[in-house]
């Protein structure tokens, strides 16, 4: 004998009659859990080694550097004397101190400045249509390819005084020519053009591929609205420009603190004493030259903790700047 259920069966929806919500929602897939899981493999895949390649390279050393800063040691012998700070009150109290640091300043501001505002100068006259435009190009860019120790012994004849272009061109005019390799301010000019001629071209090419991803309708509504090319440029270019300055501002920077091959090769730190002598090439000097390790590894401290805070201060306003 057979049984029946009584529960009866569930008939199917009229046509025309919508879904029910359940049959709407779509169906869980048992497989999500592990889809996330592979997205989290692959993740921490592509990330691990970076950061391996970081600690390894770069905040090991770090902190290497600064646990050094607080010894005695000479790179010839197999031990160290802690010392504490006695090495930072030495930086901060010498009399050569301050005028390091003139030096470091003078000449990074210099080349921030002269490098970025002559690399905007360029971009914008050679984001025009011109004749052989790709050819000036790349003569402006060449020279940042070059060795820098190839370009300060190129430049070494450049302002010789006695045989130098610069001084046949001078000479034609009736201009005494300044011993660039020994008055200290004439020899810090010589290396700050030497390093600006030779690393103009990377600003440049940054502004330029900026310049070319600027919007044509905001142009072209100025130039509808008789705008002058100076108020189009200032309202118009320049804003869009902001995140290249910003990041051209620190790169160049970071890369202008940590020149040594055109001062080594130029004037060697001189000319009377520190007359060129930065931040960067004391620490070569002190560590190589004057066999004090733990000196040098004072020098770079200070010079990491300067840099952090000029770079937090410029995200900061770059920060404040876009809330704005």
């Amino acid at each position: 004998m057979t049984t029946t259920d009584p529960t009866p069966a569930p008939s199917p929806p009229a046509a025309g009659a919508p879904a029910s919500r359940a049959s709407r929602l779509p169906a869980r897939t048992s497989t999500s859990g592990g889809a996330r899981a592979k997205h989290w493999a692959l993740f921490l895949a592509l990330l691990l080694p970076n950061l391996m390649l970081l600690a390894v390279f770069t905040y090991r050393p770090l902190l290497d550097n600064i646990r050094l800063s607080f010894f005695d040691w000479n790179i010839s012998s197999p031990t160290a004397t802690f010392i504490g700070l006695d090495n930072y009150v030495e930086w901060f109290t010498s009399s050569g101190t301050w005028q390091i640091v003139s030096n470091t300043v003078i000449f990074t501001v210099a080349v921030v400045a002269g490098s970025m505002g002559l690399g905007l100068v360029l971009a914008l006259l050679l984001d025009q249509k011109l004749r052989g435009r790709n050819l000036v190009r790349s003569a402006i860019f060449a020279p940042f390819v070059l060795s820098g120790a190839a370009v300060g012994i190129a430049f070494q004849f450049v302002f010789d005084p006695r045989f130098g272009m610069i001084h046949d061109l001078l000479d034609r005019i009736g201009v005494g020519t300044p011993d660039f390799y020994q008055a200290p301010g004439w020899a810090l000019f010589m290396i700050t053009v030497t390093y600006m001629w030779k690393n103009v071209g990377y600003s440049f090419v940054i502004y330029l591929a900026a310049l070319q991803g600027t919007r044509q309708d905001l142009a072209e509504a100025a130039a509808i609205d008789h705008a002058s090319t100076w108020t189009a440029f200032r309202k118009v270019t320049l804003p869009q420009l902001r995140p290249t300055t910003f990041f051209l501002s620190i790169t160049v920077m970071l890369n202008s603190l940590q020149v040594f091959d055109i001062i080594n090769v130029m004037t060697r730190g001189g000319p009377q004493g520190d007359g060129t002598t930065t931040m960067i090439f004391q620490v070569y000097q002190e560590t190589f030259v004057n066999q004090r390790a733990g000196y040098g590894a004072t020098v770079a401290t200070v010079m990491f903790v300067v840099l952090l805070l000029i770079t937090l201060i410029q995200v900061r306003a770059m920060d404040s700047g876009r809330t704005r």
